[in-house]
């Protein structure tokens, strides 16, 4: 069982805003249902074959990648080593793009030799893949990978010569086990060691294990976890310092727009995937990640923010430990993009008609949106599915008042989360910085040797810090903000 701080062991913390539908309380899961629903694939290939824009430029992006064609071959391994000697991991996320690009471009077109081309290659994975290894990057490949191969899988997940039950197994025990221990146990480390992205690759990847299994406790831990996790990936904590002018700080601008865009991709696919299923989680705590997403939008575009001093501990429990402060927001390029805005922006401008100024300029600056191999070849350029201006670009909801509706099922399915509320990252070497373009540039941080296998991934890089209230004690670590701007004090 995940922990979440504040609340009592196993309970889901359930808001009031937005009331689910009676298919998600009958306990009911839909199927498609994670980043895409049947009503999302209808509409993309309706307006493709209207030729309406921007969908076909949307479209185009996709036919275009070499992944999403229908000769990719795929290549299992038995163990794939994400950290230390020996990787091979690139091999996994470059299958899992093929897989997913040949699903959604099977969907589009009609044509089933892409559908097929993708059911081969996730019974391939399935057939062999037995465990992830490494230093603590292998929690990245459970959380980035498991995420990204389920929703590939639930596109295909009817077709008939798709292996479902044995995918199943391969989720439930190769990824989910380890995005799950992380959750609870950081690798050993003081919880505010990892970074926010660390946490919200595993949520996902819990998440979407749970839906597409249909297993009721998974979903319910994970929706737990955004709300009340100790992790620095659950809401508040990724989220710290809600201002005035309606922009909310966002946890990793302090450390590099990279890693920053990384994290605010990753918590819009956890609640698209929680969305789907009926349970509001983009507008949970007065709409927090759409404050949190707007400050990083106008940040990364070179906009002035404000920004929160903070220092805190960090290391291992009972082991070596250390503090840092960070006082300022990173420096950006404004040219820096990842394919995460247009599932964001579409959310709350078209289903829920806010004024989104930041966001709306930074999706028409980085469209049409691609996917893994349009951002560079190294891991980072492969951190997201993309296709957001195909996937995402939508019209006006009418008459839903913001509420989340479950897809329609497909297929039978058994227990559904409960409820609905009104969430890694590439942390380690030259893979953290995809832009624009082929070619992918380093990160921006190195990692000390000195600590084994806590310190090999990043940790004596990492910062982090909670909601802002003062002086916050979190397992094992101190986390302490000082007020440099005027801000909006929240309480737990």
């Amino acid at each position: 069982m995940l922990k979440a701080a504040g609340a009592a062991a196993g309970a889901v913390g359930i808001g009031t805003a937005v009331t689910p539908t009676s298919a998600v309380a009958a306990g009911t899961y839909a199927h498609p249902g994670l980043l895409h629903t049947r009503a999302d694939l209808d509409r993309m290939a309706a307006k493709v074959k209207a030729g309406a824009a921007p969908y076909t430029a949307g479209f185009a992006k996709l036919t275009a990648n070499r992944h999403a064609q229908t000769g990719w071959a795929a290549n299992p391994q038995a163990t794939v080593i994400r950290g230390g000697a020996g990787q091979n991991y690139g091999i996994l996320y470059n299958d899992v793009h093929a897989a997913y690009q040949n699903a959604l471009r099977g969907h589009i077109s009609g044509d089933s030799a892409h559908l097929d081309t993708a059911v081969a290659i996730l019974n391939a994975w399935s057939a062999k893949l037995t465990g992830l290894g490494g230093n603590a990057d292998r929690f990245l490949a459970s959380g980035l990978y498991g995420y990204q191969i389920a929703n590939a899988a639930e596109l295909v997940r009817d077709h008939p010569d798709f292996e479902l039950g044995r995918f199943q197994e391969l989720l439930t025990k190769v990824f989910a086990p380890l995005s799950d221990d992380f959750l609870v146990r950081h690798n050993g480390a003081v919880v505010s060691n990892y970074w926010t992205n660390w946490d919200l690759a595993n949520m996902c990847c819990v998440l979407a294990t749970g839906i597409l299994c249909d297993d009721k406790a998974q979903v319910a831990r994970a929706v737990d976890y955004f709300k009340h996790g100790e992790g620095l990936g659950s809401i508040r904590n990724a989220i710290p310092v809600v201002h005035d002018d309606g922009l909310a700080e966002w946890l990793e601008a302090g450390r590099d727009q990279g890693h920053a865009l990384l994290g605010v991709g990753l918590m819009g696919t956890f609640c698209e995937m929680a969305w789907n299923q009926g349970v509001d989680l983009y507008g949970y705590d007065d709409n927090r990640f759409f404050k949190g997403a707007q400050y990083v939008a106008k940040w990364a575009m070179g906009g002035d923010v404000p920004f929160t001093d903070n220092t805190r501990r960090k290391g291992a429990i009972n082991g070596w430990s250390g503090s840092e402060t960070v006082t300022e927001a990173a420096p950006v390029d404004p040219a820096m993009t990842r394919p995460i805005w247009a599932m964001i922006a579409n959310h709350y401008t078209k289903r829920r008609g806010l004024s989104t100024s930041y966001l709306t300029q930074i999706v028409a600056k980085s469209g049409p949106e691609g996917g893994g191999g349009d951002y560079g070849p190294n891991s980072g350029g492969y951190d997201q599915l993309g296709f957001g201006t195909l996937a995402f670009t939508r019209d006006k909801a009418t008459g839903t008042g913001g509420s989340p509706s479950p897809a329609s099922s497909g297929s039978a399915s058994a227990a559904a989360g409960s409820g609905a509320g009104s969430g890694s990252g590439s942390g380690s070497g030259s893979d953290a910085r995809p832009q624009t373009g082929s070619a992918a540039s380093p990160s921006a941080s190195a990692s000390s040797a000195a600590a084994g296998d806590l310190a090999a991934t990043g940790s004596n890089e990492i910062i982090g810090w909670t909601a802002a209230t003062g002086i916050t004690a979190l397992a094992g670590g101190m986390l302490l903000l000082r007020r440099r701007d005027r801000v909006r004090r929240e309480s737990q």
